[in-house]
C-alpha cells in the first residue's frame, strides 16, 4: 500500500511539473505558468521597448525599495526563490556581473518571490554571498506586474534600459556570457 501511495504521489508531483496543463494557480490569485527556456535572452529593439511597470517593497534587510532608484540606470531583475534549483547556479553567477559592473551604472535587483518564509531567502542569500539586494515578494506580486514578458516563470531575469524600458527578457537560466553581451548592448546604446 505504501508503494502504490508513493508512486501515486511521484506521479502527482511529474504531472504537476509538466508543460501540458499551461498553469499552477498560487495562494494570492495569480498565475504561475510553465514556460519554454529563453537561454540567450529576447533583446527587445530600442523603438519597440515598453515602460517596466513601477513597483514598491520590502528588501530582505528591511530598507523600504521603489523601482523609482532604479531611473536614469540600467538594472537587472532577477527573480528567484530558495527553492529553485536554477536559482542556486544562476544567482551567485549574477553577483560576480554586478560586481564587475557596478561602476558602469549597472544596478541589479534580486526578487525573491513566493518564498515561504524569509529566513530562507536570507540563508540563501547568505549562503551563496550574494552582492545585490533582494526584495522580499512572498505573494509574487511584482513577478505577477511584469506577466506579460513573462517574469512568472522562476527564474526569470528582466534588463531595463536608462529609461525604465524592458530592453531583454530571459526565462530559465541565464549565463553569465549571455548576460554580459546583453548589457554591453545596452549600455552601448547611450
Amino acid at each position: 500500500m505504501r508503494r502504490l501511495l508513493l508512486a501515486l504521489a511521484c506521479t502527482a508531483l511529474v504531472t504537476g511539473c509538466s508543460t501540458g496543463s499551461g498553469a499552477v494557480d498560487v495562494n494570492n490569485g495569480g498565475e504561475f505558468r510553465f514556460v519554454a527556456g529563453t537561454p540567450a535572452g529576447e533583446v527587445i529593439p530600442a523603438g519597440k521597448r515598453a515602460s517596466a511597470p513601477e513597483f514598491a517593497g520590502t528588501l530582505l534587510d528591511g530598507t523600504d525599495f521603489s523601482s523609482k532608484t532604479l531611473a536614469g540606470h540600467v538594472a537587472v531583475l532577477n527573480f528567484w526563490g530558495s527553492w529553485c534549483a536554477p536559482c542556486r547556479v544562476e544567482t551567485p553567477e549574477f553577483s560576480r556581473v554586478a560586481t564587475d559592473l557596478a561602476h558602469q551604472g549597472v544596478d541589479f535587483l534580486g526578487i525573491d518571490v513566493k518564498e515561504t518564509d524569509k529566513q530562507f531567502a536570507q540563508a540563501f542569500v547568505d549562503r551563496f554571498g550574494i552582492s545585490f539586494p533582494s526584495l522580499y515578494d512572498p505573494r509574487g506580486e511584482v513577478a505577477l506586474a511584469f506577466r506579460g514578458y513573462p517574469a512568472n516563470a522562476i527564474p526569470s531575469t528582466i534588463v531595463l534600459d536608462p529609461a525604465g524600458r524592458v530592453a531583454a527578457v530571459y526565462t530559465g537560466s541565464v549565463q553569465q556570457k549571455d548576460l554580459r553581451r546583453v548589457l554591453d548592448s545596452v549600455l552601448g546604446e547611450a
